[in-house]
């Protein structure tokens, strides 16, 4: 006889008992379809509800219409942080500098309430800066090149521009465009106009574009000693994400420390092309759960941002088992997290592991999403808690997510690039751009002298990217 299923539990033993044997069997195939289809909603559902807070998705990818509540946000705030404006506590703020004059005006008290025009200990109580742009002038060489016939051979001759000029756009101007371009991310049609409009400079962008070319070719040298000291650091947060050539997936790579920003962009993400990044480098390494991080052979911090956000996504769910088990991993990760700022004693961090791994292993066998999860954990154990037996590893790999950040926005307007050159302007140019942020270094004047350096076919001064403190 086949046995009742629970679904039809509403119908009587003596029903079911009277019920043909092959109604019986349809009824009990429908039962176990209606079963799958209403798994398979609910795990479709749990993807239409993803979103940057539950899951890996980017922040950029979010609904508009259907922003997460206050509340949500401001759960792990006090209550006088929450919905207040402004920098929070601890923010380094930016405030405006007192810069050295071009020219001072003495400003002299003009009478007293008193009606006296009198006054003597005269001393500055007060400075106020006033800032001005001056009248932008172009500096326009004209090189007359004359030609004249030899008196000894009667041959004709003719005078050559000096090699440093032949570009016709010298270092300064160039460095301005490529840094409009290529450190703030805008489009050669942008500069264009800027041009026109600030300067009254006409180029094409023919013409724009054999700058960047140039700068391309000078920042070079940078790029290189860069990668070298990314692969000489002991440390290194590595990420990626997609990048387009020509509609074609491509993938743009980052290796970043304190010190530099590596970036490198390869036709496929996998182990070749993270070998290809890394060089031969054997540091701590930083990174998120991806599987090619995972057969690192050296130490490595996972990231613990990533596992929370994969734990809010299970604690969200409809199935109460895996939503408990998503609030329990998510309670859990976040109490990691809060250690690398105060520290746990050996009796908190005893009780915390036995927590933890008596949560995976009540799931370790589990067919669902929860149980996946917890085999993750399990075989990342070891890669959770990196940050607290070695200096100067942080428990989330925000860093690298932080380096690269401008670049997906950049790729997002420009859509990727067209070629091989286009990849490698961006490699470059991204490199020097997070670098120099690093540094707090002015990455216009690393330009300039770049593209000076180019110009006269000297080295540039790369000790800036080499020395260690």
């Amino acid at each position: 006889m086949v046995e009742q299923p629970r679904a039809l539990s509403g119908i009587s033993e003596e029903d079911w008992q009277k019920t043909p044997a092959a109604v019986l069997e349809v009824l009990v195939g429908q039962q176990q379809q209606i079963a799958e289809l209403e798994k398979r909603l609910e795990k479709l559902q749990a993807q239409l509800n993803q979103n940057s807070s539950n899951s890996n998705k980017p922040p950029s990818s979010d609904n508009p219409y259907k922003k997460p509540p206050k509340e949500a946000l401001g759960a792990q705030r006090t209550e006088q942080e929450k919905g207040k404006a402004g920098a929070k506590k601890g923010h380094q703020g930016h405030s405006q500098q007192l810069l050295p004059s071009t020219q001072q005006k003495q400003v002299m008290p003009q009478s007293c309430p008193c009606g006296s025009a009198e006054f003597e200990d005269l001393g500055v109580y007060h400075t106020h800066q006033h800032i001005e742009l001056p009248e932008i002038v172009l500096q326009v060489t004209h090189f007359l090149l004359h030609e004249g016939r030899c008196l000894a051979c009667g041959k004709k001759s003719k005078g050559r521009v000096p090699a440093e000029y032949q570009g016709g756009y010298g270092a300064r101007l160039s460095a301005f465009i490529a840094e409009v371009v290529g450190m703030q991310g805008n489009s050669r049609s942008t500069i264009q106009t800027f041009c026109w409009s600030l300067l009254k400079l006409p180029v094409s962008l023919g013409g724009i574009q054999k700058v960047l070319d140039r700068a391309c070719v000078a920042i070079k040298p940078h790029y290189e000693e860069i990668g070298n000291q990314a692969r000489e650091a002991s440390l290194n947060h590595v990420d990626e994400t997609p990048w387009y050539k020509k509609g074609a997936l491509c993938w743009l790579w980052v290796m970043a420390n304190s010190w530099v920003a590596f970036f490198m962009i390869h036709k496929n993400r996998s182990e070749e092309a993270f070998k290809e990044l890394i060089g031969g480098w054997m540091g701590i390494l930083v990174s998120d759960g991806y599987r090619v991080y995972q057969k690192w052979v050296g130490w490595r911090q996972s990231c613990l941002a990533h596992l929370i956000r994969r734990a809010k996504g299970l604690a969200a769910r409809d199935d109460p088992a895996i939503a408990k088990f998503g609030r329990r991993a998510r309670d859990e990760l976040q109490r990691l997290v809060h250690m690398a700022k105060a520290p746990p004693s050996q009796g908190q961090w005893r009780a915390f592991y036995a927590r933890l791994s008596h949560l995976i292993s009540s799931h370790y066998t589990c067919a669902d999403e929860a149980g996946r999860l917890a085999r993750h954990l399990h075989k990342e154990m070891e890669s959770l808690y990196l940050f607290l037996k070695q200096e100067g590893v942080e428990p989330t790999n925000n860093f690298a997510e932080r380096m690269i950040r401008f670049a997906v926005l950049w790729r997002k307007r420009s859509q990727g690039t067209t070629g091989e050159k286009g990849n490698r302007w961006v490699e470059r140019i991204l490199s020097l751009r997070q670098t120099c942020r690093l540094h707090q270094k002015s990455s216009y004047e690393v330009l300039v002298h770049a593209l000076d350096c180019h110009f006269k076919g000297q080295a540039p001064d790369l000790t800036w990217i080499t020395k260690t403190t």
